[in-house]
């Protein structure tokens, strides 16, 4: 464990520590990893993060190696062995409403050329950053609001802005990270 400051959130728990030294509130402009941070936290709805980061690799087999191709493809026949899968969440809801998001997000690719493109400009395209302290990280801002009724409107589910906020916050388009965190200046 390191022993670096950090934010407080990831615990002690050892997966949650990796995910936010390596991975969280770092920019992502990579569309199947914008992907698979869609299908986790529409899966995370309701739900805390520790409990879908410990299922990730199941999600990850689930959902074709969150390739967004394969998942708007697939049938009710898969509908059903998803909902029988123990290691991801049986939530039928969220299963097809992944497999629909998976369409859209096509949609939203071959429209503005990529979804990287498309959904960074919630942010105008840059990192917003939080500056927070302890007690001072929101759970919607007025950017997640925008992302999350321009998402609706064009469909896709599971994308409130508490939603959308916490996409934002995986891929770094707003850094949350803790002044005093060792990630802060990284993510920047």
């Amino acid at each position: 464990m390191s022993t670096a400051k950090t934010c407080t959130w990831p615990g002690t728990d050892e997966l949650m520590i990796a995910y936010h030294d390596e991975e969280w509130g770092t920019p992502v402009h990579d569309d199947k990893k914008h992907f698979e941070f869609l299908v986790l936290d529409t899966f995370q709805a309701g739900l805390s993060w520790k409990t879908i980061l410990h299922r990730r690799e199941h999600f990850r087999k689930a959902f074709a190696n969150f390739d967004a191709n394969k998942v708007a493809k697939f049938t009710e026949k898969d509908v059903e062995k998803l909902l029988q899968n123990e290691g991801i969440i049986r939530n039928k809801l969220k299963v097809r409403g992944t497999i629909k998001n998976a369409q859209l997000f096509l949609q939203v690719q071959k429209e503005h050329g990529s979804f990287d493109k498309y959904i960074w400009q919630f942010t105008n395209n840059k990192t917003i950053n939080g500056k927070r302290t302890q007690g001072t990280i929101p759970a919607i801002t007025a950017e997640s609001d925008a992302m999350s009724k321009a998402l609706k409107k064009i469909g896709f589910t599971f994308v409130g802005s508490t939603i959308c906020y916490a996409y934002m916050q995986a891929a770094g388009m707003v850094n949350d990270h803790l002044v005093s965190c060792h990630r802060y200046k990284h993510c920047k």
